[in-house]
């Protein structure tokens, strides 16, 4: 067992501390991270304040860690010392079934394992990447690309992998309209990577307050919500809108924005159930969708799109102890566009 520094929720809803916890022994297959920066999510404090459901604690968040390997077992293939690496959300997996075996590991049909807030294979609780070091199997750990900084690169691990992934599977590219609903964290990057895909951009946003961010970041147009002007102008207009809010939306008044057989996806999660009439669904023929994440192939082929269209996170470098100062400012959607511990500071 290796000692190492980090910063926990003792308790639900409780500010976060800095303590130690122990890392496993390097087994035959794992590898040793040396952890460079772990990105802040908003899904680290729907959990640490137990929003989503029970939590174990003391809890560690960050699923968004990028490093170097310092150490590997000796029967790792994939990686070598100096490798430039990164963690999202998922540690483990069960690797038999239909999903996992397609690629799809983060839908394991028995339950991937969390890289924080779960129980790994050996029993113990999983700890995240506000920390100094992390043992993962070789097999979900991922490359980061030379042409990526690796303190924009670890936002990538689940903010970019969020929504590229359902960009991908529901076709955004050239000829398509795609909406992006929120510009925060997950909404600044795929803003991003649609953009790149060759899709025409559009951000639906509560207000105007970050048009020109949104309009350099790649969008073609910007509208407020809060405006039902909005609703009337753009209605049957998107082949796709991915939703990235965490909080409910009227989910009737977005369907109408897609055209004939468009689909509305959501990665935001709300911490309350939604209604929705399903006539708004059903004529039209439209789709109401959600993604998780992605699985670990897709994810470096998310990374190596992101290095060779130069893309990374806007971030704001932080350290350990402003860690719950952070948090409140995320809640507050006081960040742009997503905030980076550099773990030195621990």
């Amino acid at each position: 067992m290796t000692t190492v520094a980090a910063y926990a929720a003792p308790a639900p809803k409780a500010p976060l501390e800095r303590t130690t916890i122990e890392r496993r022994e390097v087994g035959e297959y794992d590898v040793l991270i040396d952890i460079k920066f772990a990105g802040i999510c908003h899904s680290d404090i729907h959990q640490a304040q137990e929003g989503w459901g029970e939590g174990i604690f003391p809890m560690v968040p960050g699923h968004e860690i990028a490093g170097v390997v310092s150490e590997v077992g000796s029967g790792v293939t994939k990686f070598a010392v100096g490798d430039r690496v990164g963690v999202g959300c998922m540690v483990d997996s069960c690797r038999e079934c239909e999903n996992c075996k397609a690629g799809r590991e983060q839908y394991c049909v028995k339950g991937n394992v969390p890289t924080y807030n779960g129980i790994g294979k050996d029993g113990e609780p999983t700890y995240g990447g506000y920390s100094q070091k992390v043992v993962v199997d070789e097999n979900f750990v991922v490359r980061i690309p030379d042409g990526l900084s690796l303190d924009v690169a670890a936002p990538l691990l689940c903010a970019g992998i969020t929504l590229y992934s359902p960009l991908k599977r529901f076709g955004a590219g050239p000829g398509k309209k795609v909406a992006i609903v929120g510009l925060g964290g997950l909404g600044h990057m795929g803003v991003k990577i649609a953009h790149a895909l060759g899709a025409e951009v559009t951000v639906l946003s509560q207000s105007l307050r970050k048009r020109e961010d949104g309009l350099k970041l790649g969008a073609d147009h910007y509208y407020a919500t809060s405006d039902p002007k909005t609703f009337e102008e753009l209605a049957g207009t998107f082949d796709l809108i991915v939703s990235t809010v965490s909080a409910p939306l009227d989910f009737g008044a977005y369907l109408s924005l897609l055209k004939t057989e468009g689909t509305l996806a959501n990665v935001g999660a709300p911490e309350e159930p939604i209604s929705l009439n399903l006539f708004s669904v059903i004529g039209g023929g439209k789709s109401l969708a959600g993604s998780m994440i992605g699985g670990i192939a897709e994810t470096q082929e998310m990374l190596d799109f992101c290095a060779e269209h130069g893309l990374g996170s806007e971030i704001e470098l932080i350290r350990g102890d402003q860690i719950n100062e952070a948090y409140d400012r995320v809640v507050a959607s006081d960040v742009r566009y997503r905030f980076v511990i550099d773990t030195a500071t621990i």
